[in-house]
């Protein structure tokens, strides 16, 4: 236990020891930073155009037909009738394997003219009509126009110096001052 404490009672003062000697530059010389506020000269905007998509949702309104087939409600009567009709006939035609194609064909055949002279009677085809809303999303580009930093010229001590700011700093910038004896 003793000894524990003794282990770290060293590694303390050893950190300790230490800290000054992070404090000093590179050159084993301390010094301390110092700010100071210098005139700003004339400050640019570093401009920057960018496409800008808008997703914009477009509708209207389509018209839709729709044309009544063979089994519709006007015209299933008609068609089941005839295709009755054409199968019994179908039906007395041939015998065996040839009878049961008569009879298919037949219900076929009358179907279908059942169907037409229904549509000829209640005046052709009727097609009936909805309206359907469609929408569809496109994009709408544009230019707008970005500030990406600040080029910023200003004056200390009479020199004059540069910089790129994020912001603009305004009529004065503040600086770091750094000073370090020359080696001799």
């Amino acid at each position: 236990m003793l000894r524990k404490l003794w282990i770290t009672g060293l590694a303390v003062s050893l950190a300790a020891a230490s800290a000054g000697a992070w404090a000093d530059d590179r050159d084993g010389y301390r010094y301390d930073d110092e700010y100071d506020y210098a005139q700003v000269l004339d400050v640019q905007p570093i401009r920057r155009r960018v496409r800008v998509s808008e997703p914009v949702r477009e509708c209207w309104d389509e018209v839709s037909y729709a044309s009544d087939g063979p089994f519709s409600s006007r015209h299933i009567g008609s068609t089941l009738l005839g295709g009755l009709i054409g199968g019994a006939l179908g039906n007395q035609v041939g015998s065996g394997r040839g009878r049961q194609v008569a009879r298919g064909a037949g219900a076929i055949i009358g179907g279908a003219i059942g169907h037409s002279v229904s549509r000829d009677r209640l005046g052709g085809e009727y097609r009936s009509e909805r309206v359907i809303q469609r929408c569809e999303t496109r994009y709408r580009d544009s230019w707008d126009e970005r500030i990406d930093g600040y080029d910023v010229s200003y004056t200390y001590d009479g020199r004059r110096y540069m910089t790129r700011m994020p912001y603009d700093p305004g009529d004065r910038v503040r600086i770091r001052v750094d000073v370090t004896p020359l080696e001799g």
